[in-house]
């Protein structure tokens, strides 16, 4: 959704407005610090994607971010919003405006995928059945599931049905920014390629603001408007996939100039 008097964007164009602007942020677990005075910005309808080493706390800063775990310092603005500040009810009013998707889909075992997809129609609106059943069906066809769909349990769904059932959960609500944590991790390459589209597609169609998660090279050079490198527990380097190229800290270095992500251009080039 658009501010008033904000100009439509073209497709790829990112905005100067921010969306998150994350200030100072410190997390810690007991003695460890997970994150020590980190600062982000995530823009209005681009999409982010967010790397850093394994156990480097990226999960970590979007749980901070979502609420689900408790920072030790910092300041987190959501939609202009300084979460510290806001009052239940304009907390709830800011979670109803984003969406997420979680590691491994996090769909409820218990629920079918219609069911999945209405639980927050349930917890922040007041709809009828039958508009909640609209609705899940109308969210199934945007990412791409057939209708039947809406009937299985998740153990019924392939890997790659049960990420687009989660998406379509984290777009019940029409979001403007989606949280993405990890979505193409465990999916054979034909199948990540279509899901990157499929984020892509999204994002340009509903103008959608995309915080990704993720460690997918492939990811990362084909829907990525900028990318953030997490290290040494504060946020290292953003830029655009040309500009990471450039950079010299040894593990950006390693990461987007070595020998795998060398392999990839070589495949690019054939």
């Amino acid at each position: 959704m658009r501010e008033a008097g904000e100009q439509a964007l073209k497709p790829g164009q990112r905005s100067e407005i921010e969306v998150l602007k994350a200030r100072g942020v410190t997390v810690g677990f007991g003695d460890k610090l997970v994150l020590e005075n980190l600062d982000l910005d995530v823009y209005r309808s681009e999409i982010l994607g967010f790397v850093g080493g394994s156990g480097t706390g990226k999960s970590v800063l979007m749980r901070a971010i979502l609420g689900l775990v408790e920072k030790r310092a910092g300041k987190i603005e959501v939609f202009g919003e300084d979460l510290d500040k806001t009052s239940p009810e304009e907390r709830a009013g800011i979670e109803r405006r984003w969406g997420v998707l979680f590691q491994q889909g996090a769909l409820f075992s218990s629920l079918n995928v219609r069911q999945n997809i209405q639980v927050p129609m349930r917890e922040h609106m007041n709809m009828s059945q039958r508009l909640m059943d609209e609705m899940a069906l109308l969210k199934l066809e945007m990412v791409g599931l057939p209708r039947d769909a809406a009937e299985k349990a998740p153990s019924e769904l392939s890997g790659g049905m049960i990420k687009r059932a989660s998406l379509a959960r984290a777009l019940a609500l029409d979001p403007d920014l989606v949280f993405l944590d990890e979505p193409t991790s465990g999916l054979d390459p034909i199948g990540a390629a279509a899901f990157d589209d499929l984020i892509k597609r999204l994002r340009d169609a509903l103008g959608l603001t995309v915080y990704m998660v993720t460690h997918d090279l492939d990811s990362l050079h084909s829907i990525c408007d900028r990318i953030a490198v997490l290290g040494e527990r504060r946020v290292l380097v953003t830029g655009t996939i040309d500009e990471m190229m450039q950079v010299d800290h040894p593990w950006v270095k390693a990461y987007f100039r070595g020998e795998r992500a060398l392999r990839r251009a070589e495949q690019d080039e054939v």
